[in-house]
């Protein structure tokens, strides 16, 4: 990961967190809206090697949802798919703002891109004070889910991607043999030569 830059270039970094099991085009879409909205530089997709909020939920080991992850980004030129939370411990989202803050200059902008529904916890994280104000928060909208922004919290909305496709629901079409999933084709093709999903 390079994010460093000449002193007088503002960089305008968003971290995209997830378990990534797997990936899918919604991820990107809305990571392409995001970056169009708010100018950003670049989207770093961070794997969670140990999610401490989805105990025991990933269903593939950590270096083939980074795969899956690199080959999703590939061909576009503001995504990067990141290691930063690789390893055995929890994947503590403040620890991952303070390894890149510490590759950023003091002006680099810092965004959190992330779903509603997650956001709606945000006071259940590790450090959540912290973590309000280390980051700018992207929030997408999901159907039915509200939630509160804590005081010092810096929110924007992003309103206009509506995807009902979840990680889940293509694991279970793949659990089947239903390859008719909305992932990337080089996603997919990964998945299928290393039987990766099925039941």
């Amino acid at each position: 990961m390079a994010l460093s830059s000449a002193p007088d270039a503002r960089l305008r970094i968003a971290l995209f967190g997830g378990t990534y099991d797997p990936i899918h085009n919604a991820h990107l879409k809305i990571a392409r809206e995001a970056a169009r909205q708010q100018h950003l530089s670049r989207v770093l997709f961070i794997p969670a090697a140990k999610p401490p909020h989805k105990s025991g939920v990933t269903r593939v080991p950590y270096e083939n949802r980074l795969r899956m992850v690199e080959l999703a980004c590939q061909g576009e030129p503001l995504f990067e798919a990141s290691r930063l939370e690789a390893g055995a411990q929890n994947s503590y989202s403040i620890e991952t703002i303070e390894r890149v803050r510490a590759t950023l200059g003091k002006n680099q902008d810092l965004f959190f891109l992330i779903g509603s529904d997650a956001f709606a916890e945000i006071r259940t994280w590790h450090r959540w004070q912290e973590v309000i104000r280390s980051v700018e928060f992207i929030v997408v909208s999901r159907p039915g889910c509200t939630y509160e922004v804590p005081d010092g919290a810096r929110v924007d909305r992003l309103d206009n991607v509506n995807l009902p496709v979840s990680s889940s629901e293509i694991r279970e079409k793949l659990a089947t043999g239903d390859e008719d999933v909305d992932v990337p084709q080089p996603v997919l093709q990964y998945i299928r030569e290393h039987g990766l999903y099925r039941s």
